[in-house]
């Protein structure tokens, strides 16, 4: 979620301190030879918004001593090594190279040794290559491409203990060999055609299928897309969609420049459409929920003309602000719930506090959400932590159970009455921000999670590439693998999150480069686009009419005008995207937010339709 036009960086950035292997990386042409007994892997592990610590870490697999040892790799344009310890590290342009020291470079069988550095900027290394070879010990041709990757399996023939895949096929300059199919990431098969049957599975039961490809001289190429697969039988089936939620964030701060008050939901045609509002921020400080903006929340008097029920607010009434223009919207609308959200990018950085005492926190968000001045407003509780035990404007140490820890209070002091739910990462990568925190276990204390399946891609890389911040399922020339909806979901399924409690997500803005010349993705920029409440960020309502979809790639529109390039979601692909959700069996949608929305709504309206 964005907080006070505050650029929210990537939902799932690559700010962790979780291991990155780089394995999928394709190799720089080197003369050197090939290093086919040993790995470098990369951690970032710590980082402080303007800077950050890395290490890089030799493993020798072989059965020999390695008598040196040489990483190169790339940093994007505004990242760089300030100072380093345990290896010589020098640069040319963005391409950096460290060296080992005179006293670790013998490297016997099976031993490893680690090297660190200060860092500046936010971007993570790319084109790894360790001794010339590939850093996951494959080797890297001089001149040879790795290949690219296959196309997302599609899924067919799904019985109680089986299914078939079939996948387009991924090109290379010298020749496909086979590929590796995947469930779950592990490879459960290496095929030389594109169509596998996986057999042995367990009846009701969800899997997450990947195809990677290898070329005649055994380089890898990255990874394919997600499918999310469910077998028959069981006692378990897929959700219907008949009951799905739409959900809305409401921004305390949007009456203020983006004057869009509570009424705006009525004069559009949104309330009735949707079930469910966010109502976004409340604070998390000192190990507490708190208010977060006392004169919007409940101070503020409405003229009659911005009020729901056309009567203005009095200085002497109860309730004023928005928190009473929700109770009149109730009024009107019976059967919508309220959630209040605590946190956001702005406040997350007091999770970790809460997270020490999660009973005392949930004991103040409760006192602070059944205050008996609103206690009618507000049918449960919304946590946005960015993110638990990972990177986000701050960094959270509280460990991988300390989410699950703060659910299970919740749960246990809002009771089964009132609603808990969470806004969750959607970092489907291999060791990326779903693996960091225990989202499976908390599972059985939330009612849903709003997967944020938006901001993957943005104008903070500042010079591109341009790529859809909202992908529904990878592309060739995708960024960074597993940064998508189906990655994302295909997770979260893996690790035994019910399908019904994930909600997809919709961002009603566009995210933009400026000093772009190429049309489709994957082009230069040099820099963020102008927006009109931040850079590199415009509503949906704006862009429509300012900069109209050129094309469709990933699920998602893109639009190039003028040296502009923007992605952002029409009616159109989100009807697509509503309608995988339901293939998906998820519990319904949720989008960030009203205000971008055109003053008819038909961002909402889609959403309603396709998911009706």
């Amino acid at each position: 979620m964005r907080f006070r036009q505050r650029a929210r960086q990537r939902t799932v950035a690559g700010l962790t301190t979780l291991l990155l292997p780089l394995a999928a990386l394709v190799g720089l042409a080197s003369p050197a030879h090939a290093a086919t007994t040993a790995t470098a892997t990369y951690a970032k592990t710590s980082d402080w918004g303007t800077g950050f610590e890395g290490k890089w870490t030799v493993t020798n697999t072989g059965t020999t001593a390695l008598s040196s040892w040489t990483i190169e790799w790339d940093f994007p344009s505004g990242t760089s090594v300030t100072s380093a310890w345990d290896a010589d590290v020098t640069s040319s342009g963005t391409h950096w190279t460290a060296k080992n020291k005179s006293y670790n470079g013998t490297l016997a069988a099976g031993a490893s040794v680690s090297f660190g550095f200060n860092g500046a900027g936010s971007g993570s290394p790319s084109n790894c290559l360790l001794n010339g070879g590939s850093c996951d010990g494959g080797t890297t041709v001089p001149g040879d491409s790795a290949p690219s990757a296959p196309g997302t399996p599609t899924a067919s023939s799904i019985t109680d203990t089986s299914v078939k895949l079939d996948w387009s096929a991924a090109t290379d300059d010298k020749g496909i060999k086979n590929y590796d199919v995947l469930r779950g990431g592990t490879k459960v098969a290496t095929v030389t055609t594109t169509s596998y049957t996986d057999t042995g599975l367990t009846a009701g039961t969800d899997y997450s299928y990947t195809v990677q490809a290898r070329d005649t001289a055994d380089q890898t190429g990255p990874v394919s897309g997600a499918v999310a697969v469910h077998t028959t039988g069981g006692t378990t089936t897929p959700p219907t969609t008949s009951g799905a939620v739409k959900l809305g964030y409401f921004t305390e701060w949007g009456i203020y420049g983006r004057n869009y008050n509570v009424k705006n939901l009525v004069t559009s045609g949104s309330a009735a459409k949707i079930t469910h509002i966010n109502y976004a921020f409340g604070n998390v400080t000192g190990g507490k929920c708190a208010i977060g903006d006392s004169y919007a929340d409940y101070d503020k008097a409405f003229t009659a003309d911005q009020s729901v029920s056309g009567v203005a607010d009095t200085w002497d009434q109860p309730l004023r602000g928005n928190f009473n223009q929700l109770r009149e919207l109730k009024a009107k609308y019976p059967n919508l719930k309220v959630l209040w959200s605590f946190g956001g990018w702005t406040w997350s950085g007091g999770f970790g506090q809460a997270a020490a005492d999660p009973a005392a926190f949930a004991q103040s968000c409760y006192d602070l959400v059944e205050d008996p001045r609103w206690a009618d407003v507000f049918d449960g509780i919304d946590i946005d932590w960015e993110y638990p035990n990972a990177c986000g404007l701050s960094c959270d140490t509280s460990g991988s159970a300390a989410f699950k820890n703060v659910m299970s209070a919740l749960r246990a002091k809002f009771g089964s009455s009132n609603l808990v739910t969470a806004a969750t990462t959607a970092d489907g990568s291999t060791g990326g921000k779903i693996e960091a925190a225990d989202y499976a276990g908390a599972a059985q204390y939330v009612d849903w999670y709003n997967v944020m399946t938006y901001d993957f891609f943005g104008a903070w890389d500042a010079t591109g590439p341009t790529a859809p911040h909202s992908p529904l399922t990878s592309y060739s020339g995708i960024p960074k693998a597993g940064f998508t909806t189906a990655d994302a979901m295909a997770k979260f399924k893996a690790i035994g999150v019910p399908a019904s409690k994930l909600l997809i997500g919709i961002g009603f803005y566009g995210r933009g480069w400026t000093g772009v010349t190429q049309d489709a993705p994957g082009g230069t920029a040099t820099g963020p686009a102008a927006g009109t409440y931040e850079q590199g960020i415009e509503d949906y309502k704006v862009l429509k009419t300012s900069c109209p979809s050129t094309g469709t790639i990933a699920g998602t529109a893109y639009a190039h005008c003028g040296s502009n390039w923007w992605s952002y979601d029409t009616p159109t692909t989100i009807g697509t995207k509503m309608a995988w959700a339901k293939t998906q069996g998820l519990g319904g949608a949720f989008f960030w937010e009203f205000s971008g929305d055109t003053s008819s709504g038909e961002l909402v309206s889609a959403i309603n339709s396709g998911l009706s």
